[in-house]
């Protein structure tokens, strides 16, 4: 669920960077929310 989750911000993040249609800095955000998220679930998964 959460790879899903952070694949699909990936996906809108590289989209909004092809388009050149950004939403201030939210577009960005996205992209460091779904960097968190995989580090969480490495972080857990190797526990």
């Amino acid at each position: 669920m959460l790879w899903t989750v952070a694949i699909v911000l990936i996906v809108l993040w590289a989209l909004g960077l092809v388009s050149s249609y950004t939403l201030g800095g939210f577009i960005h955000i996205l992209i460091v929310v779904a960097i968190i998220i995989v580090l969480v679930q490495v972080i857990q998964g190797r526990r």
